[in-house]
């Protein structure tokens, strides 16, 4: 009788564990079916200096579920990247995840590094064309530097991200950093990456313009 009962708690415990498994496995299909969004990024994207949960990508994948947009968000964003960091490593991206959407925010790195802007033109330039082929959609978030690089650096810099929105007729948007950057209550100590305040704020940045194109 022990023997019995044994074999039958030995039979319903795989039975259990096939069913959980089959579960899993259906979900992890379902979730690779779904259409891909893909950020591509530096510190700002990564959450440098945040936990995990409370960046911005994070909140970004939690508020498409609550919408029901059914997206599967990637974050291939990496700590002190620069554009052309971004556009060696994209290839390799976007061959594996096969985006629907891809979120560019780079060149902020180029800048605090004083990078010349017709580089950062031609790198960005080739990560949009390479990124929107398949009619995969692209949006680019603009970024500022502080006057303090030099007001004609600054000028050519801000205007760079319009110019290649309009050149590559895609989204803008138009400061990433906006509500964000003037605010030090909202950037960690080192006065430079947003704080855990600051990541609604971002969301609501690239929201206002990721959502009308989803409502397509």
């Amino acid at each position: 009788m022990r023997f019995i009962l044994l074999r039958n708690s030995i039979v319903g415990f795989v039975w259990l564990l096939s069913v959980s498994l089959s579960g899993l496995a259906a979900e992890a299909m379902a979730s690779e079916s779904s259409p891909t969004l893909l950020v591509v990024g530096d510190s700002l994207s990564a959450g440098l200096g945040l936990e995990q949960e409370d960046s911005w990508v994070v909140l970004l994948q939690e508020q498409l579920d609550n919408k029901g947009y059914g997206y599967r968000v990637v974050n291939a964003s990496i700590s002190g990247d620069t554009t052309g960091n971004g556009l060696r490593r994209l290839p390799r991206a976007l061959d594996i995840h096969q985006p629907d959407i891809v979120v560019i925010e780079l060149g902020g790195n180029d800048g605090l590094r004083g990078l010349p802007v017709k580089v950062m033109h031609s790198n960005l330039d080739e990560i949009i064309r390479k990124s929107s082929a398949n009619d995969t959609l692209v949006i680019l978030a603009g970024m500022m530097i502080p006057p303090n690089y030099g007001e004609e650096y600054a000028t050519e810099f801000a205007a760079m991200y319009p110019s290649l929105a309009n050149q590559h007729s895609v989204p803008l948007i138009p400061f990433f950093l906006e509500g964000i950057a003037l605010d030090p209550g909202l950037l960690q100590a080192d006065g430079i990456h947003p704080n855990k305040q600051a990541q609604p704020i971002l969301l609501d940045n690239v929201w206002e313009v990721l959502e009308p194109e989803l409502a397509k």
